[in-house]
């Protein structure tokens, strides 16, 4: 690395690599792979910081050897604010270079998530319109209550299918759309487009001092020469009007990128919270159907595990009434005589639904406290909580029972 003195700047001569912002735009060739990427990012790290060092080596030089005739504090200040805008560009450029990619990154992750979504709205619509057509067209000899449930089931995939279909549009219309608009939207071109023409003039700055360098050692070498002197001082001209350009380039170029950056966060950060309150939505709604469905089709089931349930060839007279059984705690012998029955747990085996208020709801799996049983074929009890009768046909008495169900009877 050279270092070249001249009596308005002090430049740095860098090597011919290509700069950061000489790189092609990236709106316009495709990025490179992650892993070169941060190679890149750490070389270009690493030269910066290299040319720090050199200019605070330069300019403790120019504090120490440039009080003569050449102004030089002013230099030093000068070359301190023009390195402090370059590092400012470098870092700005660097950060939307990030955004953007990230921008990529979540659209093309909302398009792989609606291309797979919308072929499982297409499955999902298919079984709708089987379960469906099942429904309509079944005719089961022992009752309707499958075909009810085929349509249920059919309409609330239906529904389903249609919430999935509209977060599948929004996602595309509030999150994809807005973000790949800014991706190759003007405004990251046109700034990126300023910070290279800094650049640009940057580097043409640094040569025309290599030009104001080589004029001064002729002028030095001949000091009556006005030829070389009238050189000297356009060459000069021709530097402070570079390095004033440049100044106010650097400027505008800053303020772009900042502004790029300011709504490039503030724009993604806002799709990811729209994309969060969509799929939240979208997962309540459906959560909603389910458990619509399921309701209904636990109904359904115990309807029919009731209509399965043992058949009495003679009706089943009504329970007694707590008046009538009072002190019934005994079943009658063949000879008349009562036998003392004590407490006992039975296990339903049949759904019963209760028909009257002295009645008790009974689901299979259930465990029961029977306390009386009738000679007509109704035993009283309690379940859960609640007491009540029911047909004693509908239980199977058990000696052993886990404690956890013992707790479920209370």
């Amino acid at each position: 690395m050279k270092c070249f003195h001249s009596p308005n700047n002090f430049f740095r001569i860098r090597p011919s690599s290509p700069s950061l912002f000489g790189i092609p735009s990236l709106l316009r060739s495709p990025p490179p792979d992650h892993a070169r990427a941060r190679e890149m990012d750490a070389l270009r790290k690493q030269a910066t910081r290299f040319r720090e060092q050199v200019a605070r080596q330069q300019q403790a030089v120019l504090k120490q050897f440039g009080g003569g005739g050449y102004g030089g504090s002013e230099n030093v200040l000068m070359d301190e604010l023009e390195l402090q805008q370059h590092q400012r560009l470098e870092k700005l450029y660097i950060s939307t270079r990030s955004g953007k990619h990230f921008q990529r990154d979540i659209v093309r992750g909302v398009e792989g998530y609606v291309v797979t979504g919308s072929k499982q709205v297409e499955i999902g619509t298919k079984l709708s319109e089987d379960s469906k057509r099942y429904g309509v067209e079944n005719s089961c000899t022992i009752g309707s209550t499958l075909s009810k449930a085929a349509l249920g089931f059919g309409r609330a995939r239906a529904q389903i299918e249609q919430e999935r279909g509209n977060l599948l549009k929004a996602l595309g219309t509030q999150v994809a759309e807005p973000l790949r608009a800014m991706v190759v939207g003007a405004p990251l071109g046109d700034a990126r487009e300023l910070a290279q023409r800094y650049e640009r003039m940057r580097q043409e700055a640094e040569a025309q001092a290599i030009e104001v360098s080589k004029r001064q050692i002729k002028v030095s070498e001949a000091p009556g020469n006005v030829d070389n002197n009238l050189k000297m001082e356009v060459a000069e001209a021709k530097l402070q009007q570079l390095k004033s350009n440049m100044t106010v380039l650097g400027k505008e170029a800053v303020a772009a990128m900042t502004a790029v950056e300011a709504q490039q966060q503030r724009l993604t950060l806002q799709r990811l919270i729209s994309m969060v309150e969509l799929e939240r939505t979208y997962h309540q709604r459906i959560l909603q159907i389910l458990d619509q469905l399921e309701g209904e089709m636990v109904s359904q089931h115990r309807r029919f595990e009731a209509s399965s349930s043992p058949v009495v060839e003679d009706p089943m007279p009504p329970p007694p009434s707590y008046e009538q059984s009072n002190g019934i705690f005994s079943s009658e012998r063949v000879d008349g005589s009562t036998a003392s029955m004590t407490y006992f747990l039975g296990e339903v085996m049949h759904s019963y639904q209760a028909e009257s208020d002295i009645e008790l709801n009974l689901s299979v799996g259930d465990y029961v406290v029977v306390r009386k049983v009738s000679n007509n074929g109704w035993a009283e009890g309690e379940c859960k909580g609640k007491a009540g009768w029911f047909p004693y046909g509908y239980i199977e008495r058990r000696e052993r029972v886990l404690a956890s169900k013992i707790a479920e009877v209370y």
